[in-house]
Protein backbone atom coordinates (compact mmCIF):
# COMPACT_ATOMS: atom_id res chain seq x y z
CA UNK A 1 0.00 0.00 0.00
CA UNK A 2 1.73 3.52 -0.96
CA UNK A 3 1.90 4.68 2.47
CA UNK A 4 0.36 8.37 3.24
CA UNK A 5 -1.43 8.82 0.20
CA UNK A 6 -5.27 9.23 -0.27
CA UNK A 7 -6.79 5.82 -0.92
CA UNK A 8 -10.25 5.65 -0.63
CA UNK A 9 -13.65 7.68 -0.74
CA UNK A 10 -16.84 7.22 0.87
CA UNK A 11 -20.05 8.97 -0.83
CA UNK A 12 -23.42 9.05 1.63
CA UNK A 13 -26.21 7.24 0.45
CA UNK A 14 -29.98 7.36 0.83
CA UNK A 15 -30.75 3.63 -1.02
CA UNK A 16 -27.22 1.40 -1.18
CA UNK A 17 -29.93 -0.58 -3.96
CA UNK A 18 -30.19 2.41 -6.52
CA UNK A 19 -26.89 3.67 -6.16
CA UNK A 20 -25.30 0.63 -7.24
CA UNK A 21 -27.67 0.03 -10.17
CA UNK A 22 -27.05 3.37 -11.06
CA UNK A 23 -22.83 3.48 -10.94
CA UNK A 24 -23.08 -0.39 -12.75
CA UNK A 25 -25.30 1.39 -15.11
CA UNK A 26 -23.52 4.26 -15.78
CA UNK A 27 -19.33 3.27 -14.99
CA UNK A 28 -19.79 -0.56 -14.72
CA UNK A 29 -18.36 0.10 -11.14
CA UNK A 30 -18.00 -3.45 -9.41
CA UNK A 31 -19.42 -3.33 -5.89
CA UNK A 32 -18.91 -5.42 -2.38
CA UNK A 33 -21.84 -5.45 0.17
CA UNK A 34 -20.49 -5.02 3.97
CA UNK A 35 -24.15 -5.54 5.13
CA UNK A 36 -27.21 -3.64 4.27
CA UNK A 37 -26.12 0.24 5.37
CA UNK A 38 -22.68 0.23 3.14
CA UNK A 39 -21.12 -1.32 -0.35
CA UNK A 40 -17.70 -0.95 -1.26
CA UNK A 41 -16.85 -0.15 -5.12
CA UNK A 42 -14.28 -0.71 -7.16
CA UNK A 43 -14.14 1.61 -10.42
CA UNK A 44 -10.73 -0.17 -11.79
CA UNK A 45 -8.41 2.52 -10.31
CA UNK A 46 -9.53 3.98 -7.17
CA UNK A 47 -12.10 2.42 -3.92
CA UNK A 48 -14.52 4.31 -2.49
CA UNK A 49 -18.02 3.29 -0.75
CA UNK A 50 -21.82 4.61 -0.06
CA UNK A 51 -23.18 4.65 3.35
CA UNK A 52 -26.54 4.94 4.62
CA UNK A 53 -25.11 5.14 8.21
CA UNK A 54 -23.70 8.15 8.29
CA UNK A 55 -25.88 11.37 9.28
CA UNK A 56 -25.10 14.82 10.21
CA UNK A 57 -22.98 18.00 8.78
CA UNK A 58 -21.92 18.06 5.74
CA UNK A 59 -18.36 16.37 5.86
CA UNK A 60 -18.86 14.22 2.54
CA UNK A 61 -17.64 12.73 0.72
CA UNK A 62 -14.82 11.62 3.57
CA UNK A 63 -11.42 11.13 1.85
CA UNK A 64 -9.45 8.06 3.18
CA UNK A 65 -5.73 7.99 3.71
CA UNK A 66 -3.91 5.05 4.00
CA UNK A 67 -0.91 4.62 6.81
CA UNK A 68 1.47 1.90 7.07
CA UNK A 69 1.28 2.72 11.22
CA UNK A 70 -2.03 3.58 12.19
CA UNK A 71 -0.69 4.94 15.88
CA UNK A 72 1.95 6.96 14.28
CA UNK A 73 -0.50 8.75 12.13
CA UNK A 74 -2.65 9.25 14.56
CA UNK A 75 0.04 10.76 16.72
CA UNK A 76 0.71 13.22 13.92
CA UNK A 77 -2.63 14.16 13.33
CA UNK A 78 -2.67 15.17 17.19
CA UNK A 79 0.16 16.88 17.32
CA UNK A 80 -0.51 18.74 14.25
CA UNK A 81 -3.74 19.79 16.60
CA UNK A 82 -5.79 17.92 14.37
CA UNK A 83 -9.53 17.29 16.18
CA UNK A 84 -10.11 13.50 16.50
CA UNK A 85 -13.61 12.88 15.63
CA UNK A 86 -13.52 8.99 15.89
CA UNK A 87 -9.88 7.17 17.74
CA UNK A 88 -9.41 4.32 16.42
CA UNK A 89 -11.74 1.95 15.47
CA UNK A 90 -12.32 -1.74 13.78
CA UNK A 91 -14.00 -2.16 10.54
CA UNK A 92 -14.71 -4.98 7.89
CA UNK A 93 -10.84 -5.32 6.56
CA UNK A 94 -8.73 -3.21 8.80
CA UNK A 95 -8.73 -0.50 11.44
CA UNK A 96 -9.06 3.33 11.33
CA UNK A 97 -9.51 6.78 12.90
CA UNK A 98 -11.55 9.97 12.13
CA UNK A 99 -10.19 13.89 12.58
CA UNK A 100 -10.99 17.32 11.39
CA UNK A 101 -8.36 19.78 9.68
CA UNK A 102 -8.23 23.22 10.89
CA UNK A 103 -10.64 23.86 7.82
CA UNK A 104 -13.14 21.32 9.39
CA UNK A 105 -13.22 18.97 7.05
CA UNK A 106 -13.30 15.77 8.55
CA UNK A 107 -11.06 12.64 7.20
CA UNK A 108 -9.97 9.13 7.66
CA UNK A 109 -6.78 7.11 8.36
CA UNK A 110 -6.66 3.64 7.88
CA UNK A 111 -4.73 0.84 7.95
CA UNK A 112 -4.62 -3.28 8.29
Amino acid sequence: MPDNQVDYIEFPATDIAATKTFYEAVFAWKFEDFGPAYTSFQDGRMQGGFTTGEKGPAKWPLIVIYADDLEAALERVKTAKGNIVKPIYPFPGGRRFHFEDPNGNELAVWSK
